[in-house]
């Protein structure tokens, strides 16, 4: 199979076996871990590719990454399949084989090896630390810019080829040169902009100038020893990577100010440089370790807060000491070097010492760096001269032994993240003590609307750590789910004693001091959510309902200016400023915010209803009528909707249809005092006086002091010639 079908069988091979591992994803679900913020939640994403959409993915930064490649890769999903989450578990699979077929395209093409560069392509399609990258949804960045990171690699290796090569026609090689090296910065840009983590990609083609581009001087991709690369050839070398360099320095500055803007980044004194830096080896030595043998592996490993010093030093004395034998081989067997460095250099950005959230190590960080490792295995692998050495029958069998072997855990692993339950049980098992997997289950459990279970996750959370700030807050949640609003604010209060700077909990605790009517106190506590987050679009939102509550309507509709400039594509912001325009008396504005919510959120009910009150305020009675008929539509309970309608048919004279709508709203509101006066009017115009006298007391009795219900029922009485008694409902 080394002729003309070795290439195509390869690829076929790999297809197969990603296939075999993976398929199952396509009958998984989302879970509760970013997929919310990446898709399902994602009002920008889930209208699909829109031109507001676009442009939205080029200027946020609101997961702390610019990534505008990945969001615009999962609008582009939502176009294609909507919310159905095989599709968007197909695209991933898609992509982690794209990313297979083309790491061992480029290998063979830069290395001439195609076994092993098979090798190394096959151990990266089926190892199980790929699990989490593939299998998880909002993972989509890790392996889209991977691609990427693999098309600079082949752009950059044709580069090479063709400044190395003396060519008859100098022209021509030197502007098929300037094309490939224009295409690995393309590329290198769109890697960019998928995620940040390429910023190590430079470095890498370095390594790959030594061995196995063999351009720092003549070294062959078999092994043999190169002499000393003269100077003015690796100065060159740097140059050649001066617009690389800038272009990652750009990203870097960007996902800093970005993690920095949202408190992504843990501070020194959330983790000391010194503590950091003791935990490298330890890093290292751990990803080393699961990459041969992958067992425990989930989704969040909560990071032990002490370490022996006995474990520190052992870990560097084994970081040292193969740092030294790839050093001492470099000659004799550069692979070994380049694939060493590679793996120490790729992870530098997620090794921990910038630490991003509270995520110190993950599986998915060792997606490209895994690469260099499986490099020195296939390599070193062929390269064995001891006496045992494997014929080629049996290396092919050790191969084919370790390929099932990964394909297997890989498979289980995958298993795992078919939902947020098994994902969390998963992460329960393997460590009963972790606080992350009881806070997300109960999550989990909150949005099935199983709060009891929930609030049990959330204690066991808090039972393990007391001051984990996130298990407070969601606590919190459940409870005002469940109606406990005391203890709801307690849980919210004890956040703020943790952390005093958390916008989350100022604004969770002025939403319950709002429903229990402390709207003062509320209004406190949204200030000093946007005083911690000036962008909170949701705090000026409730802060405007606040307003609201007091009266106070032109300071109300000033905090829903700012919320609809601080997140314009909020359906619920945009309701709630129409309402107060409405009632502010301007009617053309309010039905503009309407109409933008509805853009938004389709089906969103109480927009339907208020832009049908807001058009029969401005005549337009027909309009109204098709907006109440669509909020009933999507939901024929609302009670609301069935009484604007019927009142809106009485304004065209269908009697028999506005009856027949106040009725149904009160069976389905039966204390529904604008319902019961309504309808009284409509009975009345009928010329049924008693029922409609019927209809006034009872709205009478609800509300006493209706206004509209004692008019009407001192006309109802005249009619009745009931004069007496008529003025004192006038």
């Amino acid at each position: 199979m080394n002729g003309r079908w070795g290439v195509p069988g390869v690829c076929i091979f790999l297809a197969v076996v990603i296939c075999i591992v993976f398929g199952q994803t396509l009958h998984h679900d989302f879970v509760n871990l970013d997929d919310d913020v990446y898709v399902y939640d994602n009002v920008q994403v889930v209208h699909g590719l829109t031109l507001h959409g676009m442009a939205w993915a080029f200027t946020t930064s609101s997961t702390a990454y610019w990534h505008p490649l990945t969001w615009l890769s999962h609008m582009l999903d939502c176009q294609l399949w909507g919310l159905k989450a095989g599709g968007h578990h197909l695209t991933n699979v898609l992509l982690h084989t794209a990313n297979a077929l083309l790491l061992f395209l480029v290998l063979r093409r830069m290395t001439g090896a195609l076994w092993r560069s098979a090798l190394v392509a096959a151990l990266f399609a089926v190892h199980p630390l790929d699990v989490e990258s593939v299998a998880w949804v909002a993972e989509r960045k890790n392996l889209l810019s991977t691609l990427f990171w693999l098309l600079t690699m082949g752009a950059y290796a044709r580069y090479a080829e063709e400044s190395k090569v003396r060519s008859p026609t100098p022209l021509v090689r030197e502007q098929a040169s300037k094309v490939y090296y224009g295409l690995t910065l393309v590329f290198f840009a769109l890697g960019l902009m998928s995620k940040p983590m390429l910023v190590t990609l430079p470095f890498a083609l370095l390594l790959l100038d030594y061995w196995p581009l063999g351009r720092f001087s003549v070294v062959s991709v078999t092994g043999s020893e190169p002499s000393t690369p003269p100077r003015p050839q690796i100065v060159r070398l740097v140059l050649e990577k001066v617009p690389l360099l800038l272009l990652a320095g750009g990203s870097s500055m960007i996902t800093y100010l970005g993690q920095k803007n949202l408190n992504s980044v843990t501070s020194l004194q959330e983790g000391p440089l010194g503590m950091r830096l003791a935990k490298l080896p330890l890093n290292y030595v751990g990803y080393l370790r699961d990459t041969i043998w992958p067992k425990g592996l989930t989704v969040f490993y909560p990071y032990p807060a002490t370490f022996s010093v006995a474990t520190v030093g052992l870990s560097v004395l084994l970081l040292a000491g193969l740092t030294l034998l790839a050093l001492w081989t470099v000659r004799s067997r550069p692979y070994l070097a380049v694939g060493w460095f590679w793996f120490l250099g790729t992870m530098i950005p997620v090794i921990g010492l910038v630490q991003v959230g509270n995520t110190p190590v993950a599986d998915r960080f060792t997606y490209v760096p895994q690469i260099g490792l499986y490099v020195m295995a296939a390599w070193a692998a062929r390269d064995l001269t001891v006496p045992w050495r494997c014929r080629r029958p049996w290396r092919v069998a050790m191969a084919a032994l370790v390929m099932a072997a990964l394909m297997a855990c890989a498979t289980i692993q995958t298993s795992y993240w078919r939902n947020s339950e098994s994902l969390w049980a998963r992460a329960l098992a393997c460590d009963p003590e972790n606080f992350h997997a009881y806070n997300n289950s109960g999550n989990d459990l909150l949005q099935k609307g199983r709060v009891d279970e929930a609030i049990g996750q959330f204690h066991k959370a808090l039972q393990i750590n007391p001051g984990y700030a996130k298990a407070h807050n969601n606590l919190g949640n459940a409870l005002v789910e469940k109606g406990e609003a005391d203890e709801a604010m307690v849980q919210y209060q004890m956040v703020l004693q943790i952390n005093p700077d958390d916008a989350k909990a100022c604004y969770n605790l002025g939403n319950v001091l709002l429903q229990k009517g402390r709207v003062d106190e509320a209004i406190r506590h949204f200030q000093n959510a946007l005083q911690i987050n000036p962008d909170y679009a949701k705090a000026w939102c409730n802060l405007g309902n606040a307003r609201l509550q007091k009266g106070q309507l032109d300071e109300a509709i000033i905090d829903y200016q700012k919320a609809v400039q601080s997140q314009p594509d909020s359906a619920e912001i945009h309701y709630d400023f129409g309402n107060a325009l409405l009632e502010k008396g301007k009617v053309d504005e309010a039905i503009a915010h309407y109409q933008m919510a509805l853009q938004i959120a389709p089906d969103y009910t109480d927009a339907h209803n208020n832009l049908g009150n807001a058009l029969r305020q401005k005549g337009k009675v027909d309009e109204a009528i098709a907006h109440y008929q669509m909020a009933l539509q999507i939901k024929p309970g609302y009670a609301d909707a069935h009484n604007n309608l019927g009142s809106a048919l009485r304004q065209k004279g269908r009697l028999d249809e506005a009856i027949a709508h106040y009725q149904i709203a009160l069976q389905i509101k039966p204390g529904y005092a604008e319902a019961h006066n309504n309808l009284g009017g409509a009975l009345l115009q009928k010329g049924r006086v008693d029922e409609a006298i019927a209809q006034f007391q009872m709205a009478l009795q609800i509300k006493p002091d209706y206004p509209d219900a004692h008019n009407n029922l001192g006309h109802a009485l005249l009619q009745k010639e009931q004069a007496d008694k008529a003025p004192t409902h006038f």
